[in-house]
């Protein structure tokens, strides 16, 4: 290799990474505090590399760079940044230590918790001041290595014909780990089971399409790795919120066969299964998580960006010694008030949607990521450009809208584009269906219906505000009644209590607050047992919560397992559980094959239906003359919902009745009943064809409506009276 530097860099000073050129590479850093900074060349074993140093000129505008010719894609490499060792003032640069750069495209090796890795001095529990001297061993052996990964030769994304671009009126989001998802999957060669490869594989996404969803969101894929007090009890980061990479694809989800090739592999790997999703008619949806870092707290590792310049991309107090702002509950939080980190966000971004060929990102904690010197700003930086980048044009982007810090719940407020994560609708549906009940039982009052009837109809109250008003319609409203964090919706029938021992933390850990039910006995129920009767009530229960999700208005997000009852054994915070409690398990037993094909059941009625599918909000008005109203809200004998029993805690049984404009004239009747005892109901509709039952949450499985058509039961007159089950759903249509 020559040894010919060109110094600044051919591709612009914010470029920054590490680019392939004809002769060799370009590389960028960002570090505008550091007084020289390094680039490092390693060979040789991951544990006990051999280094070249090349300096880097600058800084101009923050930016260190240089064009280094005969480097080639395949090579290892890293970053030393000298400066100051001043930690009361942020600074906390020490060149002994080798960092891995922001915008590296692949890394290799793992991240050791040994006291090499940290930037001031650790004993050996690696315990010690985080003020005191810096430590002075190297670090190159026990950190990760970039890689130097081309991207030019590749093709671009999907072609816009060959991508699914499925409409928000007809998305139905499918929570997954990636690893989770089919590490159990018995009809997966083992060399695929937890893999990239895995996701695409035909069993998978012929489950995926039997059921119904539109759209898999992936928990983390970057490149993550664990947090120190989870190695010392020997778990590990499961979900992946702890981000070493922002650009390059976590490696343990690709094949054995695609690491042992390399990050190039890796990269492929992934890129085929968004391909062959695509094939599939399956949007790809990354979980990203920008609003803080792998390196925790000031006492954390010194891997990266804390390196590279701490007081420039973490947000600090201002203070004297300087502590850093942790809005984010991980310890660190980066500083959104640098152009530097905003564009960071947006090139990884761009990466994902140009190179990788993704449909769209769900933000974790997005709240951090507006937030200004004054607290969140819908007009802040990061999110102006995101929802106007030109490679973001048509993808979905998804807020989680709230963060740890001041003012940090701001559901419904996040500008247009953006949908959000609707936490009051899985409040709501939990109350209505589970928490209400429990307390019902005891005697205890319960919520109001109508603030069940609001989620149903797409939370307005929430997402109907801005400019113009109404504008950003109930699709913004991303309804989940379960997520990767809290309880399954088969432990929410079945636990009051976390049982979340096995993270190691004597159950701290976890919400409290689930609005869960189990039914009278906590946790599972053998059919010999005194208490079996109860499992049929469980049973219902889930049904009622999944028809709600799924028959509500907005836009449905399903946690991946909870179509077959997926359990964690009470565990509310799996996050450290890489094992059984995690991986969704598809030995499905006849009741869970019964839930799938009800989940089936009602995500066709959703798609077949245009009245379960509104696109703007309601008005309670005609949307064409001469057509019914658009919503109508009705009590058990029929008449129309007035001010005063929207306000009664005794009611618990409603009608809601939606129709869809002309061409499609079609009408849906849901029927819910909340209460402990069975209810009559005189079916709301006025003139018209009979109402054809559709569902029914006392149903088993949906084969049962052959049942009921022969007995008689299935076609009911309007104005026919009807007995509702006690804690019991049920689904009417127009024949």
């Amino acid at each position: 290799m020559s040894d010919t530097v060109t110094t600044g860099p051919r591709r612009g000073p914010y470029c920054l990474g590490v680019h392939v050129t004809d002769v060799g590479i370009d590389v960028a850093v960002l570090a505008p505090h550091a007084v020289a900074v390094e680039l490092c060349l390693l060979d040789g074993p991951l544990d006990a590399p051999t280094e070249r140093r090349v300096p880097l000129s600058g800084p101009h505008l923050g930016v260190w760079s240089a064009s280094v010719p005969g480097v080639r894609p395949g090579q290892r490499y890293g970053l030393r940044a000298h400066g100051p060792w001043e930690p009361a003032y942020g600074l906390r640069y020490n060149p002994a230590k080798l960092l891995v750069d922001p915008y590296a495209r692949g890394l290799v090796g793992e991240l050791r918790y040994v006291p090499e890795t940290y930037g001031h001095v650790v004993g050996d529990d690696l315990v010690g001041d985080p003020y005191g001297p810096r430590d002075e061993r190297d670090s190159a052996g026990h950190v990760p290595h970039g890689v130097v990964v081309d991207t030019r030769a590749l093709p671009g994304p999907d072609p816009a014909a060959n991508r699914p671009w499925t409409p928000w009126s007809r998305t139905v989001v499918y929570e997954a780990h990636t690893k989770g998802l089919t590490r159990l999957h018995p009809d997966l060669p083992p060399e695929l089971r937890g893999t990239y490869a895995g996701l695409a594989h035909p069993a998978v996404v012929a489950h995926l399409l039997g059921l119904g969803v539109t759209a898999v969101e992936l928990l983390p894929v970057h490149a993550f790795t664990s947090e120190t007090h989870l190695v010392e009890k020997g778990l590990t980061n499961y979900w992946g919120y702890s981000t070493l990479g922002f650009f390059a694809p976590h490696a343990a989800y690709a094949t054995a066969a695609a690491r042992a090739a390399g990050p190039a592999a890796v990269l492929d790997e992934l890129r085929a299964t968004v391909h062959a999703l695509h094939e599939a008619g399956l949007e790809v949806l990354l979980d990203v998580v920008y609003n803080h870092t792998c390196e925790g707290g000031l006492p954390g590792q010194h891997v990266s960006w804390r390196g590279l310049d701490d007081a420039y991309y973490y947000t600090h107090d201002g203070a004297v010694p300087a502590t850093l702002v942790d809005v984010t509950g991980t310890g660190n939080t980066l500083n959104f008030r640098r152009t530097g980190v905003v564009a960071m966000t947006l090139d990884s971004l761009r990466y994902w949607a140009d190179v990788v060929g993704v449909d769209g990102f769900r933000f974790d904690l997005a709240v951090t990521l507006g937030r200004s010197t004054d607290g969140f700003r819908q007009d802040h930086a990061t999110l102006v450009a995101a929802a106007t980048d030109p490679s973001l044009a048509g993808l979905k982007l998804i807020a989680e809208p709230w963060d740890v810090g001041p003012g940090g719940w701001r559901t419904g407020q996040f500008p247009a584009p953006f949908a959000e994560w609707n936490d009051r609708f899985r409040n709501a549906v939990r109350s209505f269906w589970l928490a209400d009940p429990g307390r019902a039982a005891h005697g205890l009052p319960g919520h109001r219906v109508r603030d069940l009837a609001t989620r149903l109809a797409g939370s307005v109250d929430l997402f109907g505000h801005g400019t113009p008003p109404l504008g950003r319609g109930p699709y913004a409203s991303v309804n989940y009644v379960t997520a990767h964090d809290g309880f399954t919706l088969a432990d929410l029938v079945a636990y009051e209590h976390k049982h979340n021992a096995a993270n190691g933390e004597q159950n701290r850990d976890g919400s409290d607050d689930n609005r869960s039910w189990n039914h009278g006995v906590e946790g599972p129920v053998q059919r010999d047992s005194p208490a079996a009767d109860i499992v049929p009530l469980r049973r219902r229960s889930i049904r009622n919560l999944f028809a709600t999700l799924v028959l509500a208005t907005g836009t449905p997000m399903i946690t991946a397992g909870d179509e077959t009852g997926r359990t964690q054994r009470g565990n509310n915070n799996a996050y450290c559980q890489d094992n059984e409690i995690s991986w969704v398990s598809w030995d499905l037993s006849p009741w869970r094959t019964d839930l799938l094909a009800t989940a089936r059941h009602l995500l066709a009625l959703r798609r077949d239906h245009a009245a379960l599918r509104t696109s703007t909000f309601y008005t309670g008005r005609p949307r064409t003359d001469g057509a019914p109203p658009d919503l109508g809200w009705y009590c058990p004998d029929g008449a129309p919902f007035d001010h005063a029993r929207w306000h009664d805690a005794g009611i618990r049984t409603f009608q809601m009745l939606r129709s869809a404009a002309p061409p499609d004239d079609d009408q849906v009747l849901l029927v819910v009943n909340g209460a402990l005892d069975a209810v009559h109901v005189e079916l709301a509709g006025g003139a018209g064809e009979p109402w054809t039952l559709a569902w029914d949450s006392v149903w088993e499985r949906p084969s049962e409506v052959s049942t009921a058509a022969i007995s008689g039961g299935l076609h009911q007159a309007v104005g026919t009276m009807t007995t509702m089950e006690p804690l019991s759903m049920r689904v009417y249509v127009r024949p």
